[in-house]
């Protein structure tokens, strides 16, 4: 089971039906055209396409399986206890630098720091995961030790 917001699924599947509907059949007439050329063994156009397509094969296959054993978690329809679960976002407050942040706690494939998304296997949203809003956590990350009070918990 992965993991997915609604969002992420969504993504997911809009980048396979491009895969699928725009890329996979521009380098197949990529390959027919290179083909026409002539002599393959020399023809890096040809060996451009093909590797091009091997990637976008792979990518189909990696999407397909990832959405297959999904399991997409919608934080508006989870039971708002406010406890920090898979899906939902966070405001947080450092204490020792004194800024707030927000995050939402996403799967792996969605997360994104310039979105504000981390993962579920990040030390952060390991160590929130089950708290609630007040709660202080310390997290280890590589740059030391952090530690946060939990300010709020949306479910959106």
């Amino acid at each position: 089971m992965v993991p997915m917001t609604l969002v992420g699924a969504n993504a997911l599947k809009e980048e396979l039906h491009r895969l699928k509907t725009i890329e996979r059949p521009a380098v197949i007439q990529a390959i027919a055209e290179a083909r026409a050329q002539g002599d393959l063994s020399e023809n890096a156009e040809y060996d451009a396409a093909k590797e091009k397509q091997s990637f976008i094969e792979g990518r189909i296959q990696e999407i397909e399986g990832k959405l297959s054993s999904a399991k997409i978690i919608n934080p508006e329809e989870l039971e708002q206890d406010g406890r920090i679960v898979f899906g939902v976002t966070v405001t947080l407050e450092d204490i020792e630098k004194n800024n707030k942040v927000t995050y939402q706690v996403v799967g792996e494939d969605e997360a994104n720091i310039e979105l504000k998304k981390i993962s579920i296997n990040s030390p952060i949203a390991r160590a929130l995961i089950g708290k609630s809003e007040g709660d202080l956590i310390i997290v280890i990350a590589p740059k030391g030790e952090c530690e946060y009070e939990i300010l709020e918990v949306a479910y959106i």
